[in-house]
């Protein structure tokens, strides 16, 4: 028998080897990550039961009333949610319309050749310090910086703009939805610039240079060919966004003006949620305790509603693609 001979069998056993010792690891792989994701799963609904469990009393006694219910009363031990739903909404849909517009446009002009490299690296990091920022930090910026700064554009407002409902009534304090919905697109901006500009990262680019070889401006490419090809990816960042705009506590806590009312007005005091949450729950008897459970079951249902309507938009994009 020739070397060569035996060299085969050793070969092949080694082969085998190695490829038994793949399979371990893949299954172990697949295992551990099974494990995780059954872990969070739990944790999120360990929290959802605990949160319904704590909630009972008040479901019981207050019912659906409690949701459309506007007001808060821990004295008489009245309790009803409505104003702070409609603040945790407003709240967020302002920093959308301001953060939305502002977290494309820069993602845009940091992907498609805008700004030199030399330019884009600072701005990046600044995005990426934006997000370690505190919520406290921000709420207390809010006060003694952006407050003062925004009065006088509130009275601009007021007097010009005053027959539009949104911008009736006089903020004194400063403290209004406005403020708070500021604050927060500017917590939420680096969330859609830091996904929306991965997603237009990865496109091809083939549809660059074939949307300009068809004689398309570079603008033209970017409206009616990236941002719609990259379209699932976008409203993924927006809503993520909302989530975390939603979910708030200090800024809105810290700037909101906790009044237990519904003001049309983006200028006028209100409520939200975890506001409310975050300034009552130390100082709760059991029957309000049961209540701002009640309220963060809300939340969650909440978020829960608006988690669904994104995967129901991404998908259809996803379809249309």
């Amino acid at each position: 028998m020739t070397s060569a001979d035996q060299s085969t069998p050793l070969t092949r056993s080694s082969l085998e080897k190695q490829n038994n010792t793949s399979r371990v690891l893949d299954v172990g792989f697949w295992g551990l990550t099974l494990l995780l994701a059954i872990g969070a799963g739990a944790v999120l609904l360990w929290v959802i039961l605990q949160t319904a469990i704590e909630a009972i009393p008040a479901i019981q006694e207050f019912g659906l009333g409690f949701v459309v219910g506007t007001d808060w009363n821990p004295v008489t031990n009245v309790y009803g949610v409505l104003p702070q739903i409609y603040g945790t909404i407003v709240t967020a849909l302002i920093a959308l319309l301001i953060a939305i517009p502002l977290g494309i446009g820069v993602a845009v002009f940091l992907t498609e050749g805008f700004a030199p490299k030399w330019v884009t690296t600072p701005i990046g990091f600044a995005i990426e310090l934006i997000v370690a920022v505190p919520s406290v930090v921000l709420g207390i910026w809010g006060i003694f910086v952006l407050i003062p700064a925004i009065r006088p554009i509130f009275g601009f407002l007021n007097e010009h703009l005053g027959w539009i409902p949104i911008f009736s009534g006089n903020a004194v304090r400063g403290n209004s939805l406005l403020i708070v919905g500021l604050v927060l697109s500017i917590m939420i901006v680096p969330i859609i610039i830091s996904i929306t500009r991965s997603t237009l990262e990865v496109l091809p680019k083939d549809l660059r240079n074939g949307s300009l070889a068809l004689g398309a401006t570079r603008w033209e490419t970017i409206l009616r060919v990236l941002i719609p090809a990259g379209l699932s990816g976008i409203i993924s960042s927006i809503m993520l966004a909302m989530g975390r705009a939603m979910g708030e506590t200090m800024v809105a806590a810290m700037l909101v003006g906790n009044a237990n009312r519904i003001n049309i007005s983006w200028l006028q005091p209100g409520s939200t949620i975890t506001g409310l949450i975050a300034s009552q729950f130390g100082e709760a008897g059991r029957t309000q305790v049961a209540a701002l459970m009640y309220a963060g079951l809300v939340l969650m249902i909440l978020s829960l509603v608006v988690n669904i309507f994104a995967e129901l938009i991404i998908r259809r994009f996803q379809n249309i693609e």
